[in-house]
């Protein structure tokens, strides 16, 4: 038995996939495993999580990638949107790589995104961190230029790119770049 929440992020990933081009291959097949590995900068944390197989999302690996991807600052946790995972996923195969991405931020809560607003221009007041829809990272490996170039490329949310920081941003809102 899989519980709601599963199921509901399982149908919105589906019909997401449907109506973005870039995604479609990646929930197309169904019974494929999808893996993802995470270095946490700031925690030092790694996982390795198959947050899909046979079928359907993993409920424990979604939970291990929440933890991985909460707000260190204040050591909270909020679902990671399995259309963020779906973007990753889409970026590794890409490159043919399952390489590990490095995490610069991932949830924020909305304390911990004041308090960066207040400090730096470039964190949006109302951004989609602090709903579990974003992620900062990069891929060893992968020059920075190219990594942007193939987030472009999937059309499935916004992309920001940092090369000064040496980091790319990804969210599951409407298509767009900076």
């Amino acid at each position: 038995m899989i519980s709601r929440r599963i199921f509901l992020q399982g149908a919105v990933a589906a019909t997401v996939a449907v109506a973005t081009p870039g995604l479609h291959a990646a929930v197309a097949s169904a019974d494929a495993e999808r893996r993802l590995n995470f270095y946490n900068l700031h925690t030092g944390e790694r996982l390795s999580a198959t947050f899909w197989a046979d079928g359907h999302y993993v409920a424990e690996e979604l939970a291990a990638i929440d933890h991985l991807l909460r707000d260190h600052r204040r050591n909270e946790v909020e679902a990671i949107d399995t259309r963020l995972l779906e973007q990753l996923h889409t970026l590794q195969r890409h490159f043919g790589k399952h390489d590990t991405f490095h995490v610069i931020s991932g949830y924020r809560s909305p304390q911990t995104n004041a308090a960066l607003n207040s400090r730096s221009s470039g964190v949006a007041k109302r951004s989609l961190h602090m709903q579990g829809r974003a992620i900062d990272i990069r891929l060893p490996g992968v020059e920075l230029k190219s990594l942007r170039q193939a987030a472009l490329a999937q059309k499935a949310g916004g992309v920001g790119y940092y090369p000064k920081s040496d980091f790319i941003h990804l969210d599951t809102g409407r298509p767009r770049f900076w």
